[in-house]
C-alpha cells in the first residue's frame, strides 16, 4: 500500500534513490532474444529486457531498442527476425550475446549456441531454445516524448508467421510455460526472475466462469 510517507519523486528531478527502480517494478519481463542477419550476411543475436506480446491474432510481439544498434539495422533491412526463449539453461548464453561488440562479429559465436535455419524468413533460430517465433516486419516506430519529441529508442513491432516448439513442452496438446523454466528481467543491475511450477497458479476470468 502506497502510504501517506510513500516515497515520492517526480521523475525529471530524478528519483533520490541508489537505482532507478522503473525496471525493477515494471517486471519482470519476458526476455526478448532476438536474432537478425544482416543484409551484409552476418549473423546478429542480442537480448532486449523490453519485449512482450501485443496482440492475439494475428500474433505480434515487440522489443524496444534503446539507440538504433544492429538488430534494428537489420530488420529494417530484411523485414523480418526471430525471438528465441530465454531459459535457465540458456542464461549465461543470453548474457554473453549482451555484450558490445563490433557489428562483424557473431553473437552466436560468442554465446557458444547454435544457428540454424528458419522456415519461412532469413534470419536464423537458436538450435538450443526451446521455443523459437519466426516474424515479420509490421512497424518500426521512433518513441517520443509528451512533448512530441523523438527520442532515441525504437520500437520493433513484428507478426508471427511460424512457430517451433520443442514437443516435450506440450502435455497433451498443451503449452507448459514452466517446463523450459524462461528467465525473465527484474531490473537492477542484474536481477533475473525464473518461472518455475511453484510459480504458477490458475485464476478464471469472470466471463469465462
Amino acid at each position: 500500500m502506497a502510504r501517506d510517507d510513500a516515497h515520492f519523486y517526480r521523475t525529471a528531478d530524478g528519483t533520490g534513490l541508489p537505482h532507478d527502480p522503473f525496471n525493477a517494478i515494471v517486471g519482470p519481463r519476458p526476455i526478448g532474444w532476438i536474432s537478425t542477419l544482416g543484409a551484409d550476411g552476418v549473423r546478429n543475436l542480442a537480448p532486449y529486457s523490453f519485449f512482450n506480446g501485443f496482440n492475439y491474432r494475428p500474433p505480434l510481439v515487440g522489443f524496444a531498442s534503446v539507440g538504433w544498434k544492429d538488430s534494428v539495422a537489420n530488420i529494417e533491412a530484411t523485414g523480418n527476425f526471430v525471438w528465441n526463449l530465454a531459459t535457465r539453461l540458456l542464461a549465461d548464453a543470453m548474457n554473453e550475446t549482451s555484450a558490445s561488440i563490433p557489428a562483424s562479429e557473431d553473437e552466436f559465436v560468442r554465446g557458444g549456441v547454435t544457428a540454424v535455419p528458419a522456415a519461412l524468413i532469413s534470419a536464423p533460430r537458436v538450435l538450443e531454445s526451446p521455443v523459437n517465433f519466426e516474424c515479420r516486419l509490421t512497424q518500426l516506430i521512433q518513441l517520443t516524448d509528451m512533448e512530441h519529441k523523438n527520442i532515441d529508442t525504437w520500437l520493433v513491432l513484428g507478426q508471427v508467421v511460424a512457430v517451433h516448439i520443442d514437443r516435450e513442452l506440450l502435455v497433451d496438446g498443451v503449452y507448459d510455460t514452466s517446463a523450459p523454466s524462461p528467465i525473465l528481467r527484474a531490473g537492477g543491475l542484474g536481477n533475473y526472475a525464473e518461472v518455475s511450477p511453484e510459480a504458477m497458479f490458475t485464476m478464471i476470468r469472470p466471463d469465462d466462469r
